[in-house]
């Protein structure tokens, strides 16, 4: 752990010799510049320091360019990229305070899926990386810290959120069109107060957000705006959220959008985590008939995994032999029981109605390709050999079955954003921190 008021920590120098010899000099002609690098904020008993800002600020223009939003003031970018440096930082530690660890197996299935998602073999994303200047040894670790801070979230804040049945009962009830598959392109602005604000603070806070709704008003980029005012995550790329379902915006959102035209802007709205100011950018959609029907399978099947003592030229054999007794006569649902190592088993490898979807492809291609009463070959799947059998077929109206799982997850989704909001705000406001970025 690094020492909170170590002016010139042996890391640093180190980076300051790495960074002269990069440049072909010696390390005593290094650039005053590169030498000089010092504490801007001690949160708890660590440091964030210059150098690792002024590494986010490169990182964040990078992107702000890519995307195309302008970026904001120098000064502006600094105090907004250090503050979150801040509340990542009090994340960690509360992270490491309660034991959680990113191994590196763990590590590299994330860096393997990154590759694979982004169509590159491991070497061409470490080109691809090293191409826009990022270390590869950096960009592990930022995707440790993001792995790391996702945990942190899941057990702090997700693991607790319950959603009640009448709870979707009210959200079906009083969001009629939630359903619709109307799509909005959301943009906000936060302007985030502390937790247990006096009035003067909110005041504070209120005075803001009225001077950001007068810049808006005169015409300037909402983006623009956003990336300098906001205190949102998502305010330094212009605030946007991205294309939306209503079920999917923060209730809040939802409620204002609903009656708004594309290019106008909310008054200031009111949450726990502080003021907001939403601009709808674009709707599309809507109109959809939420009345389906999905033909449902009712199957089941007999389970054989091969292992280290039995192959899967052996576990094939053994359901071909199933297979033969089972079209002899031999009822199915008793070769399951005695042989299946599934956990339906016990029920006669009975999966029950299955809709599309539900199992993995391998399993849903063989089993789509069977007439009911038929019994397929051996099949290969991720979690072994399968024998098949289709019971019946029918047309189910899931209509409603389908709406409360939607309206399960919207709500799950939103419980769970905003108590993260209230996590983060309890944390950054409980953690100790003090400013040096304005020290010389």
């Amino acid at each position: 752990m690094t020492r909170p008021f170590s002016r010139t920590p042996l890391a640093v120098t180190f980076a300051i010799a790495l960074s002269a010899a990069a440049l072909g000099l010696p390390v005593h002609a290094a650039p005053r510049a590169v030498e000089v690098d010092r504490i801007v904020a001690v949160v708890d008993n660590e440091v964030i320091t210059a150098l690792q800002l002024r590494d986010r600020i490169a990182q964040t223009e990078r992107q702000l360019r890519r995307q195309g939003v302008e970026l904001p003031p120098m000064e502006v970018l600094e105090r907004q990229l250090l503050e979150r440096l801040i509340v990542e930082r009090a994340q960690i530690q509360r992270a490491r305070e309660s034991a959680l660890r990113i191994d590196d197996a763990t590590l590299e299935r994330a860096i393997e899926r990154i590759a694979s998602s982004n169509k590159l073999s491991l070497d061409q994303l470490r080109a691809t990386l090293a191409q826009d200047g990022v270390a590869w040894d950096r960009f592990r670790e930022e995707i440790r810290t993001e792995i790391l801070l996702t945990r942190l979230r899941e057990r702090e804040v997700d693991s607790r959120i319950v959603v009640t049945d009448a709870e979707i009962d009210n959200f079906i009830a009083t969001n009629p069109d939630a359903f619709s598959g109307e799509e909005f392109a959301v943009a906000h602005i936060l302007l985030r107060t502390p937790e247990g604000a006096t009035p003067e603070q909110v005041g504070a806070v209120r005075r803001r957000a009225e001077q950001t709704m007068a810049r808006l008003r005169s015409g300037e980029d909402f983006a623009r705006v956003a990336a300098e005012v906001s205190d949102a995550p998502d305010g330094l790329s212009g605030g946007a959220l991205g294309w939306r379902r209503l079920d999917r915006l923060p209730g809040l959102f939802a409620e204002a959008v609903r009656g708004m035209q594309p290019g106008s802007t909310s008054p200031i709205l009111r949450s726990a985590a502080g003021l907001h100011i939403v601009r709808l950018i674009d709707r599309r959609g809507g109109g959809m008939d939420t009345m389906q029907q999905l033909e449902q399978t009712r199957a089941r099947h007999i389970l054989i995994r091969s292992s280290e003592v039995l192959s899967d030229s052996d576990a094939e054999a053994r359901l071909l032999g199933l297979r033969e007794r089972a079209l002899n006569g031999t009822d199915f649902g008793e070769l399951a029981k005695a042989n299946s190592a599934d956990l339906s088993a016990a029920k006669g490898g009975d999966l029950g109605w299955v809709n599309p979807g539900d199992t993995v492809p391998e399993f849903e291609r063989a089993m789509n390709a069977l007439q009911p009463g038929e019994i397929s070959l051996p099949v290969k799947s991720p979690f072994g050999w399968h024998l098949i059998q289709v019971v019946e077929r029918r047309l189910q109206d899931v209509t409603d079955e389908r709406k409360r799982n939607a309206a399960r997850m919207a709500l799950r989704e939103r419980k769970a954003d905003e108590a993260y909001e209230d996590w983060v705000r309890q944390l950054r406001d409980s953690t100790y921190v003090d400013y040096r970025l304005e020290q010389e």
